[in-house]
Order: structure tokens, then sequence, then C-alpha cells
């Protein structure tokens, strides 16, 4: 990890393997506290990040070791950015069953999509949806320009 006065950032590649992932997830929420960032932030960016990584290695990767998932992100005092991107052929966000809809309460399917909306500032799908940008704008931070 890369720190310095304006931040700490990284870019790592990792295999698809859960074991990793939690690895990156410790990094990220030392670097968060390092920050200062508070425990509802941290639980908040923990939550959506885990939901992120299950998604790119179980359903982008198939749970394929050879297949890597790239992870990269940067901390900053009033921020939290994260770019994950898997080997698979994407999704269309738009056609994952709506969670909240009575005929899918009782269906798993969409939850971590829902979660990483409700406790991220931002969470972005870029084409062909195998790549995703996640933003947490620090409570009182406002969100930067441009």
């Amino acid at each position: 990890m890369h720190e310095s006065g304006q931040g700490a950032a990284l870019d790592v590649v990792i295999p698809s393997d859960p074991a990793e992932a939690r690895r990156v997830q410790d990094e990220i929420e030392r670097a968060l506290k390092l920050f200062l960032f508070d425990d509802r932030e941290i639980f908040s960016i923990k939550l959506a990040l885990e939901e992120a990584l299950v998604n790119a290695i179980k359903h982008g990767n198939q749970m394929d070791r050879s297949k890597k998932v790239r992870i990269s992100y940067r901390v900053t005092a009033d921020r939290f950015d994260i770019h994950i991107t898997d080997e698979g052929k994407g999704f269309d966000p738009e056609d994952v069953p709506d969670p909240m809809a009575v005929e899918n309460l009782e269906r798993p399917c969409g939850r971590g999509l829902l979660l990483m909306r409700h406790y991220m500032t931002e969470v972005t799908f870029h084409p062909p949806g195998n790549r995703l940008s996640m933003s947490k704008v620090r409570n009182g931070a406002l969100p930067k320009k441009g």
C-alpha cells in the first residue's frame, strides 16, 4: 500500500479465492482506520466491499482460481474509492430481479446489489458489467466536482 499525506492507494490482482479477498478487505479496513473513518462508515464500506468481491469471485469468475480479480482503491481524508474488475463476461444490473419485490423476497438474488447501493455514496457498473466502481463520501464532506 502506498501512503502519503494525500491518501493511501493500492492496485492489486488476486486469484478468485475468498481468503485472498478477505486479506484485501483487512488491508482496506486498516487504511480506513488510519484516515479516521468512524465505525459506521467502516461497517458500510466493509459490507459493500464484501458483496462486490463475492460477486466478482462467485458470479464473475465462477470460482475459477485461475481467473483474476483486479482491485484498485484510494482512501483520502474525505472519501474512499474502489474499482473492482473480474474476468467474467459481465452482466446487466437492470436484469437482476428487485429483491424488494414481493415475489422475490424469498430469493437471495439481487440483495448484494441492494446493499452496495444502500451503503455506498456511488455505485457504477461499467459495460459489459464486469467492472464496478464504488465510492463512499465521508459524512460532512462534499462530493468532489468534475
